[in-house]
């Protein structure tokens, strides 16, 4: 599996101007998450709903996305994992998707979160699903969107096998990432959405950059490496997963293989529903946040057309193209 150099940042300027949405540091045990907290408004129809962004991303990649959709219907809640963004690093439990589920089901309680419904997008699905095995009483349903939760035989790609090396990663991630990463921030993003295309001015927006810094890049191999092993004893307890689930994935994805992960997924947790959704690629959290945001409204106890949805969607992109 090639998680490719996928980074999300800032859109920041309209996040700083927001006094009803300052990013917090908050700490969790010896080290702080950055989360961004927007409460429901008086005519809210959802219960709280907790993002996991994916790899080499922050909180302002599913915050671009879903803030508009979802603000007023409940309290949402953006999370800076670990090592991205501006959250802290913390301790070496914090490579493993357990480590940040502790932490993040901690950043729900000092937030006044109880239950809530979880969307994690692609390395975000292991953290969730961290979440509802080791922190069940938090998790109110599951939306997976693209997820990374099963091992793979083929390895990592080998810029983040060169970054999480003992020794020469760290002069890896710092003479040799910044510059090569600026170079293909471009063709990565286009790679990541393909056959999709990325919103106008998606880069800009989002600040991508932020991910080729140093500490963060290393820190992001070093989780991805990882990933795998992590897997290959986590999935023999989806089973035990109770809460409402619901996982969309594309069947042109290219970085993570919805024939190993997503399908799989859904034989192992019981009740779990699948929309493989036609010519869609892995960024299902923008190219078909639509039938995302009907996942969460479904796992919430609401009646949703999802299917129909999903068609409206395939017939948007019918003609997308990486040509």
């Amino acid at each position: 599996m090639s998680l490719l150099i996928w980074c999300s940042a800032s859109f920041g300027s309209a996040a700083a101007r927001d006094v009803g949405a300052q990013p917090v540091l908050i700490d969790v045990g010896g080290y702080r998450l950055n989360s961004i907290l927007i409460e429901a408004g008086a005519g809210k129809d959802l219960p709280p709903i907790v993002f996991i962004h994916g790899a080499s991303t922050s909180l302002y990649d599913p915050m671009l996305s879903f803030r508009e959709k979802l603000e007023g219907r409940g309290t949402l809640l953006f999370v800076d994992r670990p090592g991205h963004g501006r959250s802290e690093v913390g301790g070496r439990e914090n490579v493993s998707p357990d480590g940040q589920a502790d932490a993040i089901s901690t950043l729900m309680e000092k937030r006044g979160i109880g239950r809530a419904i979880i969307v994690g997008h692609s390395f975000g699905g292991a953290i969730a699903a961290a979440l509802a095995i080791r922190h069940p009483d938090k998790v109110r349903g599951l939306v997976f969107l693209s997820p990374a939760v099963y091992p793979w035989s083929s390895g990592v790609a080998w810029y983040y096998d060169a970054a999480s090396a003992p020794v020469a990663g760290a002069l890896f991630s710092t003479f040799i990432v910044p510059p090569l990463g600026f170079l293909a921030i471009n063709r990565a993003t286009k790679a990541v959405f393909a056959p999709n295309k990325p919103p106008a001015g998606y880069i800009e927006k989002t600040k991508v950059l932020q991910a080729i810094r140093p500490e963060a890049f290393r820190h992001n191999a070093k989780e991805i490496a990882a990933l795998s092993d992590w897997a290959e004893v986590a999935d023999k307890q989806y089973r035990h997963i109770r809460a409402p689930t619901i996982i969309i994935t594309g069947d042109t994805d290219k970085i993570v293989s919805p024939d190993i992960h997503a399908r799989h997924l859904a034989r192992d947790i019981p009740g779990a529903r699948l929309i493989v959704v036609r010519n869609l690629g892995h960024k299902s959290d923008y190219i078909a946040s639509d039938l995302a945001v009907a996942a969460i409204e479904r796992v919430a106890g609401r009646k949703v057309d999802l299917l129909g949805k999903a068609r409206a969607v395939e017939k948007r992109i019918a003609n997308d193209s990486s040509d």
